[in-house]
């Protein structure tokens, strides 16, 4: 926009005034006008009992994502440097029984919850909008004192826009890229922060976001990233987007039409937030491993069973699948647990010959096994068109396993999860991630304090969440 100066000239001053009244609702009629106007209009609004039930099913799903993820080297690095750089504080770090400031703690949570890509995702976004929003919204609403309803609805909101800016892109962008602007959202909601000020910290956050340009970087990918703790940026994305709007508030300014850039984004023609519900489309993961492995392990599984496949005697595994599944990594010799979530060949290799059991969590103990890497050298990859043009809408895997000389093929299989899953599926999946760090009566206390949640009590679990020691 080009900026307007009000001429000294009486004859002008109206002309000029009218301009811009203009350009300002230019900008409510934008793609950052627009979220900006949706948070301000349903913030005060209760959510439907389904976006409700799904809210909590995603709170539920992240704290075992985060209590499984307590103890990964990113967490414990940034717990360690938290002091230094935000504080101390009384905001929960959770299931350590410290604390540090809003964006500390929301740093922190984010970071254990993001760790084992165990964290729940969105197809359409292509990423994973729970681990930013969730500890945002617990963080900012016990600073302000929110209700327990009122986080709720913070929560249905952030993933409906960081969705829906997500899948906005014209290109693929990793978590971090995108998840700024559900956090804005959520933590905007909760701090009643006007409208003007929710556009220009949605700018903000959108240009200062990580860009995540090698880990994010259209394939081919040469050399591919490292396995390392950064992974999809998506705890910085927090501290991205809570500084954004803390800015905001104090009068920062960003470009407000950055979601308007059609070389960038395309929305859909009648771009309506608050009626896609996302959040009730949101998938939990039953490995903590990439999504793009979730359909070949099942595929796998499933021909595994059916025709008592025994591991050791595979003589080679073929993976049928869209592009989007090979950009990963796919090392067959993983050098750490980050590389191990993004590797078709060793994940399949790792469940064929030790169990589903060994991505639920993914421990040290499943790297350098010679075994592994033998069979995972035996895994080929290749692009299934068909696949590539159903993705994301359907996301698809055909495997095709020879085992004693006989080849047998698997039907296009989904991933499992989706939409989300049901409460017993996600008690099942929570006791078993957390098994390593929690006792049977921890465990229980946060099944139990999840259920008191359900029926609008959250003291419970943010009782669990101050209190409880894991790891």
């Amino acid at each position: 926009m080009e900026p307007v100066f009000l001429n000294p000239n009486s004859e002008n001053i109206e002309t000029s005034l009218m301009q811009t009244q203009q350009n300002l609702a230019s900008f409510q009629e934008g793609a950052v006008g627009q979220i900006a106007s949706y948070i301000d209009k349903v913030r005060g609004t209760p959510s439907a009992e389904l976006t409700r039930e799904a809210a909590i099913k995603c709170i539920f799903d992240l704290l075992a994502a985060a209590a499984a993820g307590i103890g990964d080297v990113g967490p414990i690095a940034i717990r360690r440097t938290l002091p230094a750089i935000f504080g101390n504080g009384i905001n929960p770090i959770w299931f350590t029984g410290t604390g540090s400031s809003v964006i500390g703690a929301a740093w922190a949570n984010s970071s254990a919850a993001a760790a084992l890509d165990l964290d729940d995702g969105n197809r359409f976004a292509r990423g994973h909008p729970g681990a930013a929003i969730i500890p945002a919204a617990f963080a900012v609403g016990n600073d302000v004192g929110a209700t327990f309803e009122e986080i709720i609805t913070a929560i249905v909101i952030g993933y409906e826009v960081a969705v829906a800016v997500g899948a906005a892109r014209t290109s693929y962008g990793s978590s971090g890229t995108w998840t700024p602007y559900g956090v804005v959202a959520t933590a905007a909601a909760l701090r009643g922060t006007p409208y003007p000020e929710i556009e220009h910290a949605l700018a903000i956050a959108g240009e200062s976001a990580p860009n995540q340009a090698f880990a994010g970087g259209p394939a081919p990918r040469v050399p591919a990233p490292e396995g390392a703790a950064v992974k999809e940026g998506i705890p910085w994305s927090v501290v991205t987007g809570l500084t954004a709007l803390y800015l905001a508030e104090s009068g920062h300014t960003g470009p407000r039409n950055i979601l308007d850039s059609g070389r960038h984004y395309q929305f859909p023609e009648h771009f309506s937030l608050g009626t896609a519900d996302h959040i009730c489309g949101t998938y939990f993961k039953p490995y903590a491993c990439c999504r793009h492995i979730h359909a070949p392990l099942a595929a796998l599984e499933h021909l595994s069973r059916q025709h008592d496949i025994v591991g050791q005697e595979i003589d080679s595994i073929e993976v049928e699948i869209h592009s989007a599944g090979l950009r990963i990594s796919n090392r067959p010799d993983p050098e750490n647990l980050i590389d191990v979530q993004y590797s078709i060949p060793y994940c399949l290799a790792l469940v064929s010959l030790y169990g589903s059991g060994s991505l639920l969590p993914v421990t040290a103990e499943v790297l350098g096994r010679t075994d592994v890497r033998a069979l995972a050298r035996k895994v080929k990859l290749s692009l299934c068109p068909k696949f590539d043009e159903v993705y994301p809408t359907d996301i698809l895997a055909r495997v095709a396993i020879t085992f004693k000389g006989k080849r047998f093929v698997s039907e296009p299989t989904a991933p499992e999860g989706e939409p989300l899953m049901s409460w017993g599926k996600l008690e099942k999946k929570f006791r078993i991630a957390t098994e390593l760090v929690a006792s049977p009566v921890q465990a229980n206390l946060i099944i139990d304090a999840v259920a008191a949640m359900r029926l609008g009590n959250m003291v419970p679990v943010c009782n669990c969440l101050s209190n409880l020691k894991l790891g």
